[in-house]
Order: structure tokens, then sequence, then C-alpha cells
């Protein structure tokens, strides 16, 4: 022996797999990058459809206050683009969680802030007001 040493020749036969279908390698790589685009496109659609559908009307129940067995007073304030008119719909439930009262609320379009206190009238004693949706119409 001399004292020096050989490095192997190459990697073991059939040890780390096959390298010599590189066409299919080419088309898994192609596929893949064209499934990644499509996904990213579909979570910026997505994501700029509920940024837009937000802007437009926005409603929050400030307050409420139960002033009898029959109705609920109910604090309502949106906010929106100006121009842009819609219908918030806001509801009472009784304690066991039953709906007692419900009413849609007109929004008009002028200015872009909206506050109303609206009396909801129920068909029992109700221990909530709260805004269910705020729609922008068409």
């Amino acid at each position: 022996m001399n004292g020096t040493t050989t490095a192997p020749a190459g990697v073991p036969e059939g040890r780390y797999g096959s390298t010599g279908n590189r066409a299919a390698d080419r088309k898994l790589k192609v596929v893949g990058t064209a499934l990644g685009v499509l996904a990213i496109a579909l979570i910026a659609w997505l994501g700029s459809t509920y940024v837009i559908q937000q802007s437009k009307l926005n409603g929050t129940v400030v307050a409420f206050q139960v002033v009898s067995d029959s109705q609920v007073q109910v604090q309502l304030s949106v906010s929106k683009d100006s121009g842009t008119s819609g219908i918030c719909t806001i509801r009472s439930q009784s304690p066991d969680g039953t709906v007692v009262g419900q009413t849609d609320v007109a929004v008009p379009s002028h200015g872009s802030t909206f506050e109303q206190v609206v009396t909801i009238r129920t068909t029992a004693r109700g221990t909530t007001g709260e805004l269910l949706s705020c729609t922008p119409t068409k």
C-alpha cells in the first residue's frame, strides 16, 4: 500500500433512485409550477373579493337596551363608502337562543357614516341585540 486512497467511481447502482427520466422530471416541474401559480391566483382573488366586500358597508352594534318584554333598542353604527346604500339586519334573542325579533334597517347612500337607534319588536323578552349582516344594494 502506498498511502493514497481513491474515491469510488460513482454512487452504487440503484441506491438513490433513477436519474435517467429527465422528461418525466420536467413535466412534474411544469405541472407543479402551474398548480402553484393557480393556487396563488385563487388566494389573491379570494382576498381581494373579501377586502372589496368589507370596504363597502361595515356595521356594528354600539349598544343595546332591553326596554320591555316586547321591545329591545339597538344603537346601530355603519361606516361605508359615500354613495353606497344598503340594508342591515339586526335581531334579538331570548336567553335560550331563540330569535324573538328581527328587523331590517335601510342605510341611505349619502355620507360615509350612518347611526340610528332602532327599536326591535319582540315576541318575548329579548336579551341581546346583534347585527346579522349589512349588505350593499345593487
